[in-house]
């Protein structure tokens, strides 16, 4: 077994190029699987990470019914119904006073726009919200102070600046204090939110400028709140606290102006759909394993033709047709395992120069799964080769020219 290993190696050594070019398709296979599933894996695991910065407890009021008709939570119904939104400040007092339910409210709505700071200009997202929105979205702030309860009652003109858009515009100039333009409007900075990313399917949060809800709707004329965000008083008894929540918003909505979401019911929604998206690239990626084994096939039947006077003379000092069906064999389980290794290496290389640029994560099972498909691509795919040199005569094959 040792010395027909050996006589295996010895043959793949002996023509480097055209063993690269038989390994070079399952190099781009194993890569390309690996690739496609850290990067489905590394988006689940940042959006679980995402939510889980909000905690348990959040539970989210959109308007609308957003569910489907299976009573699943629906991004599609979510999105179409903030046109229509029928939440007003009345539903946001009325959740606040309940104080056995909720510890904390944030209304909230968006507008793009640019902000600007002498001759620098960036796009950016206002985010119209109360005072209780550092406690309700986990957010502190590294520079100043959020706004205030009296400055969001006055409509104020201050803003806290999200973490990148104070970078972009001041750079190492501390901003506290200073006065920005969104849009035509002068606002003085009073604080810089910490980094936090993400954004809930929307931009970063960190290229949000908070400021509060009341100026926000005196500032583009509107009073459309597109969402509530609530914290309730305890984890164990969310189901109790929605149950509460849908009950006080009744009095003053219909059953399908309004939704009430647990944030576990999105994230299970949305890492669903990743799974989905992560198995479908995956499966799109192995067709390269499959164009990989069948390069071994054909480089391999050549290699044969090659070769048929050595596998004549082997035959004719001794080896039987089991040795050099297991020859072949090893020959295209060696070449399947290098370039499944290469293919790994290249994988994790590319998978920490996108780490820079997107979430990537490379998972052990991926590694395994790519590593393990790739020696039974060279198997099965050099075992037709294999079969035809074992079942050579050694006496045509020693005439052969």
């Amino acid at each position: 077994m040792l010395s027909v290993a050996t006589i295996a190696f010895k043959a793949i050594l002996t023509n480097k190029m055209r063993s690269f070019l038989t390994m070079l398709g399952v190099i781009i296979g194993v890569s390309s699987v690996v690739l496609l599933t850290a990067i489905g894996n590394g988006l689940s695991a940042f959006v679980t990470d995402q939510f889980d910065a909000l905690g348990a407890n959040t539970v989210l009021i959109f308007p609308g019914d957003i569910f489907d008709e299976n009573g699943s939570f629906s991004g599609e119904g979510s999105a179409t119904s903030v046109i229509n939104s029928q939440l007003t400040q009345t539903e946001v007092r009325n959740l606040e006073r309940l104080r056995e339910h909720v510890s904390a409210v944030a209304p909230f709505n968006i507008q793009a726009s640019r902000i600007s700071f002498q001759a620098k200009t960036k796009q950016t997202t206002v985010f119209g919200t109360t005072s209780n929105y550092g406690e309700v979205f986990n957010t502190k702030t590294i520079k100043g102070r959020f706004f205030s309860e009296n400055e969001y009652g006055a409509s104020d003109r201050v803003a806290v600046l999200g973490f990148e858009v104070a970078i972009n515009l001041f750079g190492s100039i501390d901003p506290i204090g200073k006065r920005v333009k969104l849009g035509d409007q002068t606002f003085t900075v009073v604080g810089v939110a910490e980094k936090k990313g993400g954004g809930m399917g929307g931009p970063s949060f960190d290229t949000y400028v908070y400021i509060p809800l009341r100026t926000f709707f005196k500032s583009y004329d509107t009073d459309t709140i597109i969402r509530i965000i609530t914290k309730t008083k305890t984890t164990e008894r969310v189901p109790e606290h929605i149950k509460a929540i849908e009950k006080e918003l009744e009095k003053t909505l219909k059953d399908d102006e309004f939704s009430v979401v647990d944030q576990s019911e999105i994230l299970g929604t949305i890492n669903q759909i990743l799974s989905m998206l992560t198995i479908g690239l995956g499966g799109i990626a192995s067709i390269s394993l499959l164009v990989g084994g069948i390069g071994i096939m054909n480089i391999m039947l050549v290699s044969v033709t090659e070769r048929t006077r050595e596998i004549g003379l082997r035959k004719a000092l001794g080896a039987t047709p089991n040795l050099i069906l297991l020859q072949f064999l090893i020959e295209a389980a060696i070449l399947s395992l290098l370039g499944g290794a290469i293919g790994i290496l290249i994988a994790f290389l590319g998978t920490l120069a996108m780490q820079a640029y997107l979430p990537a994560k490379i998972t052990y099972d991926a590694v395994l799964l790519a590593f393990g498909v790739s020696t039974l691509v060279g198997l099965v795919f050099g075992a037709a080769p294999a079969k035809r040199a074992a079942d050579l005569s050694p006496i045509e094959a020693l005439r052969y020219e």
